[in-house]
């Protein structure tokens, strides 16, 4: 399968997302590698600037567990692909969500870069590349009891295969899986293996315990677009059961229920003492608590000697520290050049819409539309607000910082408060005015207004890694690198180029009271900066509708949301 559309391009250096999408099941034990099977597929090309990929596998077994609410295990089997001769990478986009996901290859050759764009509907989201792998489970009969196939994101978590291979992965540790992502770059350093699995790592496969065996192989179409050997990597499988949940038993799970909870102010504090398990995520995960990811492949290969980060190496197990505000608050008089960049805030249309029956601390009997919403920064200049408490004052006053192209703080100006909220699951320092949300009448009047203004800045979500200046690393993804305690003096939030921030609206005061509303179609409005506290290069864009219908009776209410032009996305 051919690629088409070669042209040249030239290289743009960005530092990298800091979150891992890899998400580890519980109990993998890592032996060795396993070679392809003798005599499996022809050897790969060295052409200057194209990757060499092949599948292996960083263990001849893994142990999975199995917990009676899981509804089966998590395969985890420890596949990865590597990359040589040249990195691995992609760039994903849409023109808009009228336009399909379009994917290229770019090869790089030195300072040399070609373009290569992937047949039309091999990419259908930015969640990685569909169908990638196909998994066989036989049990110890030899009869098939599994086949499923699973999508591989190039972002996961990753590790260098030899010590002459680059320290560090500039790419970023995720694929988004937010419906309204507008562009995403993939990619794999030269010299580094990506995880391949867990396969569907959000819905468990129905194993009983006892011994399998998995096969694991590239689907055909991938291997002929990337050049990859017919390689199979077989994995011994010992499921085990485990008594009791396995919420907060593996690293990284998704929440097993699906239940309504809260927004990202719960972000980190899944599987801590005291708290209690089914929060809502919604159905990304997109807020759920970043796990640190091992590199298997590193472990197993003996290379990673000193696991963690340090000068000259890395593992992709990176937890960011947390962000620092200004020493003291600004002096002098507030003041911002006129051609200082600014960021630009953006609203996204709402999603994972659906009707609530008071959960959550909602008073009982009544119906609630809950939602998740995303504000996102486009850029060119990081959203950065620190915040700065008077002793004994209840609110910390809040300055907009901005910096030239080289950095440098060239100005600041005031930007309203930030305010302590002391509710469990939140108990940090939210900047206020940052959205809005309003349900909308069919003629698009104020019907409804949520409660929820104030937020902790994080940067949840990769919304468009394409835009100029996109910070593909930025430091604070989720609430336990950000957002202060109840004591501090000071508090630094940050919005990065490129990256949004999605809460889920399912807390009380949160979402849409629609007890009393009559059936109907209405929007639902999310407004960036609504107060217009913040400067920004452009406000036009800050205001998204999300049309929705309602329907049913009186303590069964129903809600249809059709798609937004190619996005289907309830």
């Amino acid at each position: 399968m051919a690629l088409a559309d070669e042209e040249p391009m030239t290289r743009h250096h960005h530092q990298g997302l800091r979150r891992a999408a890899f998400a580890a099941g519980a109990a993998l034990t890592v032996v060795a590698v396993a070679g392809a099977a003798p005599g499996a597929g022809a050897a790969t090309s060295s052409t200057p600037g194209k990757p060499q990929l092949r599948l292996i596998a960083a263990s001849k077994s893994v142990v999975l567990d199995r917990y009676e609410d899981a509804g089966g295990v998590f395969l985890d089997l420890g596949t990865y692909v590597t990359v040589d001769n040249a990195p691995l990478e992609l760039k994903v986009t849409r023109k808009s969500y009228k336009d399909p996901v379009v994917a290229q290859q770019i090869l790089r050759d030195g300072t040399k870069a070609t373009t290569k764009t992937l047949p039309a509907g091999t990419v259908k989201d930015f969640s990685g590349l569909p169908g990638f792998l196909e998994v066989s489970v036989k049990n110890a009969a030899g009869v098939e009891v599994q086949r499923t196939t699973g999508t591989f994101c190039p972002n996961n978590a990753s590790g260098r295969l030899r010590p002459d291979a680059p320290a560090t992965s500039h790419y970023p540790e995720s694929c988004s899986t937010n419906p309204f992502t507008l562009g995403s770059v993939w990619g794999v350093e030269k010299g580094w293996a990506a995880n391949s699995t867990t396969v569907d790592y959000d819905r468990p496969v129905d194993l009983a315990p006892g011994e399998y065996t998995a096969r694991v192989s590239v689907a055909k179409k991938y291997r002929d677009l990337f050049g990859i050997p017919n390689d199979q990597a077989g994995v011994k499988v010992t499921v085990r059961q485990q008594s009791g949940g396995g919420e907060g038993g593996g690293v990284g799970l998704r929440s097993s229920a699906s239940s309504h909870g809260g927004g990202h102010d719960m972000a980190g504090m899944e599987g801590m003492p005291g708290m209690a398990a089914g929060h809502h995520y919604g159905p990304r995960g997109a807020d759920e608590p970043t796990p640190s990811a091992l590199s298997h492949a590193l472990e197993a290969r003996g290379l990673a000697h000193h696991l963690g980060d340090g000068p000259g190496h890395t593992d992709g197990s990176r937890v960011a520290p947390a962000l620092k505000a200004a020493a003291q608050r600004p002096a002098g008089r507030a003041g911002v050049p006129a051609d200082v960049p600014k960021p630009d805030l953006r609203s996204l249309p709402a999603w994972d819409i659906a009707v609530t029956d008071g959960e959550d601390g909602d008073a009982p009997g009544k119906d609630y539309l809950a939602f998740s919403a995303n504000v996102w920064n486009a850029g060119p200049a990081p959203l950065v607000v620190d915040g700065f408490r008077k002793p004994g004052a209840e609110l910390m006053d809040s300055y907009q910082y901005f910096y030239d192209a080289k950095g440098k703080q060239v100005g600041y100006a005031p930007a309203g408060t930030m305010e302590w909220d002391p509710r469990i699951g939140h108990e940090h320092w939210h900047f206020t005015d940052f959205a809005s949300y309003h349900l909308l009448s069919a003629d698009q009047k104020d019907i409804v207004k949520s409660g929820k203004e104030a937020f902790c800045l994080a940067n949840t979500d990769a919304i468009d890694y394409t835009v100029k200046n996109a910070n593909w690393h930025p430091f604070n993804t989720d609430l336990s690198t950000a957002c202060g305690q109840q004591n501090s003096i000071s508090v630094r939030e940050v919005l990065d180029v490129g990256s949004g921030d999605t809460y889920t609206q399912y807390r009380p005061g949160q979402s849409f009271d629609i007890t009393d509303l009559p059936n109907g179609t209405y929007y639902i409005q999310v407004v960036a900066n609504p107060a217009h506290r913040l400067q920004e290069t452009s406000t036009k864009n800050n205001v998204s509708l999300r049309k929705v219908v309602l329907g049913g009776a009186p303590g069964a209410r129903t809600v249809t949301v059709p798609p937004v032009d190619l996005v289907d996305a309830r």
